[in-house]
């Protein structure tokens, strides 16, 4: 646990070893925990740190929900790595956890030496869409609050984003371990960290000079486009698609997931990807 003066993260380190540290952030209802089946492969190599974001898992948040937002929970993160004197460490983000890896990265660029991220975006581009979906974020917060978690979590998991990962063996798993969260932390998560209310980084794509992986399921066509003009806007980043997978790529396809992870970031020493 890392107590600061409004945070108390829950998070799991591996043994260092003289590898370098790779902090892993989860998407919106995960925890440091849905890494654990791929920390095993990932460790021969790198040193790895998992963490609850707030409003998930063990990690408690003190004080208001406006601790539950990017740009604190963002500062609540490097305050984490300073008490854990952690200089300078690998980045990777997936979904939520991408768009928070993202603006850490364009915030924080001395504490990242390059960063993954996981069928994530640099939020919405215009005024108009994020108060829309600020809207909709608050009626789902609200939904979560007062419905059966269990037939929100069907609901959520009914998308057609997350069709091939319906149909993967490891599926009731994963929505069993969804549903160790508490409901009324992630509909503040929902409120803070959503879409609809963090800053659009598309116009800070152009400057970002951390070297940048874009992972994204051979499946995903929404987030294939994303990343593609993602890509576009920034020199230093790159796009991989990742066989067999939808949006969850880390669940549906580890052993690629792994692989690409490592050439990138131990082996790819010309960033070759």
């Amino acid at each position: 646990m890392f107590d600061g003066k409004n945070y108390k993260f829950n998070y799991f380190l591996t043994e260092k070893k003289n590898k370098q540290v790779i902090l892993l952030l989860h998407g919106f209802m995960g925890n440091s925990n849905d890494f654990i089946e791929i920390i095993p492969q990932l460790s021969e190599k790198l040193c790895c740190l998992t963490i609850d974001l707030p409003g998930h898992g063990k990690t408690i948040v003190f004080d208001s929900e406006e601790y539950y937002n990017m740009p604190n929970t963002g500062k609540a993160l490097i305050a984490l790595l300073d008490d854990l004197k952690i200089e300078k460490c690998y980045l990777f983000g997936y979904s939520m956890g991408g768009r928070l890896a993202l603006y850490l990265a364009i915030n924080f660029p001395t504490r990242f030496e390059k960063i993954i991220l996981e069928s994530a975006s640099p939020g919405l581009k215009y005024e108009v869409e994020r108060s829309l979906r600020y809207e909709s974020d608050l009626k789902l917060a609200n939904k979560l609050e007062n419905s059966n978690y269990e037939e929100f979590l069907s609901n959520w998991y009914s998308q057609a984003l997350f069709e091939s990962l319906r149909q993967h063996n490891n599926f009731e798993k994963l929505k069993k371990r969804r549903l160790e969260n508490n409901r009324l932390e992630l509909a503040k998560s929902l409120r803070n960290l959503g879409i609809g209310n963090q800053p659009s980084l598309w116009d800070k794509l152009s400057n970002h000079q951390i070297y940048t992986l874009l992972m994204v399921g051979e499946y995903d066509d929404k987030f294939q486009a994303i990343n593609t003009e993602m890509a576009e806007l920034c020199q230093v980043a790159k796009v991989k698609i990742i066989p067999e997978s939808g949006h969850n790529i880390h669940l549906e396809n580890p052993k690629e997931w792994v692989e690409s992870i490592i050439i990138f970031l131990v082996k790819g020493r010309e960033n070759k990807v």
